[in-house]
């Protein structure tokens, strides 16, 4: 398939000093759970959670005043993996998850799937909106490998499907997040019907939090060997949808390895492992969301929201 603007080189620096340390296409709508009049403390971390240590860094003043300024509702999970420092502004609320579970279930399919080589084989009837990669290789099929990398790289709808049914199904998807510790997210339906959810509605929900935990996992923990982590990190760092989302809020020295996703009620997400020119990487979810089913998405208040966690957490290690 075709490779977009990162490049490999980079993930694979990224990952050589992490070791070393010791430690485009649209995407698809989906509404998220209604609005909350505030946000909730932080509480206890979901069952395989890491956050002994470190400090809450307390930001929710300005974290508020952009809920005010966009007239959106966003939630915020930041952790300093080296100092255990943290962000929490709504970080136990639910939100829609979007395509932001792309990198996550790609994560799921390099946990699972011993050949990614394998090529699959689908008719025309598998392809859905924002199919490019799967629809220009209908003729051929593709490998895990490719459909991974499409449904991160460009947040390929069929491809999603496809990886889905590779792990036997959403609710296949969410007992293996389970296994990992994440009891939080859930998994409930594939594309397009995953982002048909109405306020109240927990399916294909999750919360800050437990993105963060569960992206850190995969790509800073011990769920997948090293090899493979590499790549979720390439994958991630050439995301085509997410350079005005936290790429756009971190600094301009640091290497961003991301997923976005978009959908009604005006949602806009990313969840990302953030390498700082100096220092431990940092994981980051940044959820939002709008009253109205037909509200506007804005990517400038995921950037502003990302601006202020990161730059409290770096404000944090002086």
């Amino acid at each position: 398939m075709r490779r977009y603007a990162r490049s490999a080189t980079l993930a694979a620096t990224v990952i050589v000093a992490l070791a070393a340390g010791g430690c485009a296409p649209t995407d698809t709508p989906a509404p998220p759970p209604p609005a909350a009049s505030s946000p909730t403390p932080e509480t206890s971390a979901p069952q395989g959670a890491q956050t002994s240590g470190g400090q809450a860094v307390v930001v929710d003043d300005d974290l508020s005043s952009l809920e005010a300024a966009y007239d959106a509702r966003v939630g915020v999970y930041a952790l300093d993996t080296g100092s255990g420092d943290r962000v929490a502004y709504r970080a136990d609320e639910r939100f829609a998850y979007a395509s932001s579970i792309k990198a996550v279930l790609a994560a799921a399919i390099l946990q699972e799937v011993d050949d990614l080589d394998r090529v699959v084989s689908y008719g025309a009837d598998a392809l859905v909106a924002n199919s490019p990669e799967t629809e220009a290789n209908l003729a051929t099929g593709m490998s895990i490998r490719d459909l991974a990398e499409a449904a991160v790289r460009v947040s390929d709808n069929a491809a999603t499907n496809l990886l889905l049914a590779e792990l036997g199904g959403p609710a296949a998807f969410g007992e293996l997040l389970a296994s990992l510790g994440d009891t939080t997210t859930e998994p409930a339906r594939t594309e397009p019907a995953l982002n048909e959810a109405t306020p109240g509605d927990t399916r294909d929900t999750s919360t800050p939090r437990a993105l963060v935990e569960t992206l850190r996992a995969y790509a800073l923990g011990d769920a997948l060997p090293d090899d493979r982590r590499a790549l979720l990190i390439d994958w991630m760092t050439g995301n085509a949808t997410g350079d005005t989302l936290i790429r756009a809020g971190a600094p301009a020295d640091a290497v961003v390895a991301d997923k976005s996703g978009a959908g009604g009620y005006g949602t806009r997400t990313d969840i990302a492992v953030v390498w700082p020119a100096e220092g431990d990487p940092i994981v980051i979810a940044v959820l939002s969301s709008r009253a109205e089913a037909g509200a506007e998405r804005d990517d400038q208040l995921v950037a502003d929201a990302a601006a202020v966690a990161l730059d409290a957490l770096e404000g944090a290690r002086q």
